[in-house]
C-alpha cells in the first residue's frame, strides 16, 4: 500500500532541526553536524531515527537531562597503540562526536592499515548506519557498536531489561559492485524505540513478540510497551552482550543505570560507550584471487554467486536505504509523513522558528 509523503527542501529541514539544537544550547558547528545527520537518516529512509526521534532524544536524555553537555569538547587519553585513539567525549552530542570518530579511524586507516576509536562518557548517536554507510561510500571497510541510551531489552529467559537495543553496524565498499554500499546495521532487539515510537504516533501496531508490558507479557500495543525483546532469542541476546562487554572494557558503568540519572550515584557513570573501526581494503588484500581477478572484481564475483542460482529477487543489505536515497533524489528533497511534519511543527514552536506550511509542500506517493 503507498503512503503520501511531503516534499521538504532540505536546507529548510537543516535550517529547522540546527534552530532547535542551537535553542537548546548547542554550539552552531554541533547543531550543523546534528542537521546532517537527519538529513541523511530521513534521505535514506531511516524513519525511525529522523530530526524528530533525535530531538526527542536529546529532550529526554541530552540537554534536557544530565546525558549530554551543548560545547562539550572531546579529550584525547594517551594510548601506547598508534592506530589507536582513546577518547573521553565528555558528554559531547552524539552525532558530532561519531561524525569526528569516524573521520579519525578513516585517518588511521589510511596510515596504518586499520584505525581503531573508542569513546567513553558518549551520549548516544543514534544512527550507526548512517557513519559506516559514510565511510564505505570513500572507500572503507567500518565498523562500529554502541550501549544505546537506555537498559529497554531483557535478556533471552529474564524478566527484567538489563541490556540496550545495542546496534551493530558494518559498512562495505561495494558501489561498484552492486551499485551502492552493502550497510548491515541492525539493533539488537526485534525493533528498536524509535520504531515503538513511531507507530505509537502513526496509529499502527508492533509485529508479534517484540516488545513486553508492564508485566512482561507479549503486546503488540505500542501505547502498552515498557521493554523490548532480542531477536533471534539467544543470538540477538548474545550479540547485544558484546556491545555491554565492549563497553565494560571502554569505561562504560552498569546497563541499568545508564542515563537513569536518579540511580546514578556519586563517582558512578550514566554514559554510553562507542567503538568505531575502519579498514582500508588494501590491508587485507591476499592478492591470490581465483582466475586472476583483482580485490574488486573478486568481490564484484562473490556477490553475483550469492545472488545466483535462484537468489536473484533477493536483497542486500543496504538496498532499501539506496531504493529510500533515490527517491528522496527523485523528488527533489527529503520525505515526510503528515504526522511527522506536523511534529517538526512542534519543534518550530519550541524554538520560534517558522511552522512549515503544509500547502506549500510538494507530494510524492511511495
Amino acid at each position: 500500500m503507498s503512503e503520501t509523503f511531503f516534499i521538504v527542501p532540505e536546507q529548510q529541514h537543516n535550517a529547522l532541526v540546527a534552530a532547535a539544537y542551537q535553542h537548546r544550547g548547542y554550539h552552531a558547528d554541533e547543531s550543523a553536524e546534528a542537521a546532517r545527520f537527519c538529513a541523511e537518516a530521513t534521505r535514506h529512509g531511516i524513519r525511525t531515527h529522523n530530526g524528530l526521534k533525535a530531538l526527542h532524544l536529546d529532550h529526554l536524555f541530552g540537554s534536557g537531562s544530565k546525558g549530554c553537555v551543548p560545547g562539550a569538547q572531546i579529550e584525547g587519553i594517551p594510548s601506547r597503540f598508534a592506530a589507536t585513539k582513546i577518547w573521553n567525549a565528555n558528554k559531547k552530542l552524539g552525532q558530532s562526536t561519531a561524525y569526528r570518530a569516524m573521520d579519525e579511524a578513516i585517518r588511521l586507516a589510511d596510515e596504518f592499515g586499520v584505525g581503531t576509536v573508542v569513546v567513553d562518557n558518549a551520549f548516544h548517536y543514534l544512527w550507526g548506519g548512517g557513519y559506516v554507510m559514510d565511510a564505505a561510500k570513500k572507500g572503507y571497510i567500518a565498523y562500529t557498536n554502541c550501549t544505546a541510551a537506555l537498559a529497554e531489552v531483557v535478556p533471552f529467559g529474564g524478566k527484567f531489561p538489563t541490556l540496550g537495543t545495542n546496534p551493530h553496524s558494518w559498512g562495505f565498499p561495494t558501489t561498484d559492485a552492486v551499485g551502492f554500499p552493502i550497510v548491515i546495521d541492525w539493533a539488537t532487539s526485534v525493533v528498536a524505540m524509535g520504531r515503538v515510537q513511531q507507530l505509537k504516533r502513526e496509529g499502527k501496531t508492533l509485529p508479534p513478540m517484540a516488545a513486553v508490558d508492564k508485566d512482561g507479557n507479549p503486546t503488540t500495543d505500542p501505547h502498552a510497551v515498557t521493554a523490548l525483546l532480542p531477536f533471534g532469542a539467544h543470538k540477538g541476546y548474545g550479540l547485544s552482550l558484546i556491545n555491554e562487554i565492549v563497553g565494560g572494557f571502554i569505561g562504560g558503568s552498569l546497563p541499568t543505570i545508564r542515563n537513569r540519572w536518579q540511580n546514578v550515584t556519586e563517582g558512578d557513570k550514566g554514559t554510553c560507550a562507542f567503538y568505531f573501526q575502519v579498514i582500508h581494503p588494501d590491508a587485507i588484500n591476499g592478492g591470490a584471487f581465483a582466475h586472476g581477478r583483482d580485490q574488486a572484481a573478486n568481490v564484484k564475483a562473490v556477490l553475483a554467486d550469492v545472488l545466483g542460482h535462484g537468489n536473484e529477487k533477493c536483497m542486500l543489505p543496504g538496498q532499501i536505504e539506496a531504493t529510500w536515497a533515490g527517491h528522496s533524489a527523485k523528488a527533489g528533497g527529503l520525505l515526510f509523513s503528515k504526522a511527522e511534519v506536523e511534529g517538526f511543527n512542534e519543534l518550530a514552536a519550541e524554538c520560534g522558528q517558522p511552522a512549515w506550511d503544509l500547502a506549500s509542500f510538494k507530494t510524492v506517493e511511495i
